[in-house]
């Protein structure tokens, strides 16, 4: 029935007469009122689809070495300097003590599980040295 109203209406706005305030209004607030339904059903639309989403991917909960990586070194490091041609690690020792040496740089005073925590995550996003079993 609104559509058809709508319609009228619209019709009467367009024809060569002049139109009143009232029926501009009246026009609009159709025209709204629809605009207004279709965002409404197109968000619910994209969260029904996020929520689909999230049950299909749980969240991890982030390492120690993560969040001391991403808190104290991200700063300075990009990927970048994990995968450029003169990179100083080549293997998970060397990978320890390269935390080690920056850590100390930094002055940040890391115990060694922390060393290990760091040198863990990064071996597992950029490096994949093999694991000591």
């Amino acid at each position: 029935m609104a559509r058809r109203h709508y319609v009228f209406l619209r019709k009467q706005a367009l024809s060569t007469k002049p139109v009143s305030r009232h029926k501009l209004s009246r026009i609009a607030a159709i025209a709204g009122n629809a605009i207004l339904r279709r965002s409404i059903l197109a968000g619910l639309f994209v969260l029904s689809g996020n929520l689909a989403a999230a049950d299909a991917q749980p969240m991890r909960d982030a390492t120690r070495g993560e969040l001391l990586y991403s808190t104290h070194c991200i700063a300075c490091h990009s990927a970048q300097v994990h995968w450029r041609e003169k990179k100083l690690v080549t293997d998970r020792a060397s990978l320890q003590a390269e935390v080690r040496r920056w850590q100390g740089v930094s002055g940040l005073g890391w115990g060694n599980e922390d060393i290990a925590e760091v040198a863990r995550y990064l071996n597992a996003l950029y490096y994949r040295y093999p694991t000591p079993d």
